[in-house]
């Protein structure tokens, strides 16, 4: 595992938004224990991140995580000893990896099964846009493992993804031709990552991408727990004439960590019924198609 870390790019503080930078001056000014308060909160909501960012990544190293949250590597540690404690992470020499990593591996199982209901429901939606003899790009992510779990009956497609999973679903299928990007593995999404996955959709043409997104908002946009994706994404986006967001409705008006960019890169959403008429007006009033399943 510390060879995987190893390899992780080095990210720069200027790159993304970084919880250290939104403590409110207010708490800054207040008294003392309501300060220390303020701290305890800000520092649980950095665990979180750091969780999010590792259930993304698999792991990350010490000064990394230190650098894009802007606190000192001895917080870092403590925040990663705290995580340790409480069974998510294993802690080793200068990081940190995911717990579950091992097992996902070997059950080529995805951990962001929640909502896994909705999520169905939107792959099937998905998967009926699908005709016979398209090229579609699929993204991953356990909403886009339903939507290749409904491509069975389809004949002649061509799909490209860089997920490992979908690629050991759809291999299966006589008539499917899959297409995978190198790069590195990421054993969370059991994904492949960085440059050269995303150099690799240079010069490709799709009819449809099915992107995920871990959360979506009308100020942030698509944004994403780490930044390995990012370049990945948005190489997919610039290779497929159609892009359908596939994202369940408790993923609408949050934040992750890194954007991909703007909401109208999207022609469609597919989402579940759970989206708010509110919220389904403002997608529209950008031009974005909203399909319910």
């Amino acid at each position: 595992m510390s060879e995987q870390m190893a390899g992780r790019r080095s990210t720069r503080k200027s790159e993304i938004e970084t919880l250290a930078d939104v403590e409110p001056k207010a708490a800054r000014r207040a008294k003392p224990s309501a300060a220390r308060q303020g701290a305890s909160l800000l520092g649980k909501a950095r665990r979180l991140k750091i969780l999010d960012w590792l259930q993304e990544e698999g792991s990350a190293r010490v000064r990394d995580l230190a650098e894009v949250f802007g606190v000192s590597e001895v917080t870092v540690r403590q925040d990663l000893e705290r995580l340790e404690a409480e069974g998510h992470i294993v802690r080793e020499h200068g990081g940190a990896y995911l717990k579950s990593v091992p097992q996902q591996v070997r059950d080529l199982a995805l951990h962001h099964m929640i909502n896994i209901d909705a999520k169905r429901r939107i792959g099937a939606a998905a998967a009926a846009l699908v005709n016979d003899g398209e090229t579609i790009i699929l993204d991953s992510g356990s909403t886009t493992t339903e939507i290749a779990a409904n491509l069975a009956a389809k004949e002649h497609l061509t799909v490209i993804t860089n997920a490992l999973n979908i690629t050991l679903m759809l291999g299966a299928m006589p008539t499917c031709t899959i297409h995978m990007p190198g790069g590195q593995f990421k054993p969370p999404t059991l994904s492949l990552s960085g440059e050269r996955s995303a150099d690799y959709f240079k010069g490709l043409f799709a009819q449809k991408l099915f992107l995920a997104t871990a959360a979506v908002s009308f100020d942030a946009g698509l944004t994403y727990p780490a930044i390995g994706d990012i370049a990945v994404k948005r190489a997919m986006i610039e290779s497929a004439a159609q892009v359908y967001l596939v994202a369940d409705s408790s993923k609408i008006g949050k934040t992750s960590f890194s954007s991909l960019g703007a909401i109208d890169q999207v022609h469609t959403l597919i989402t579940d019924d759970g989206i708010s008429d509110e919220d389904r007006r403002a997608f529209e009033d950008l031009g974005i198609v909203v399909i319910v399943a």
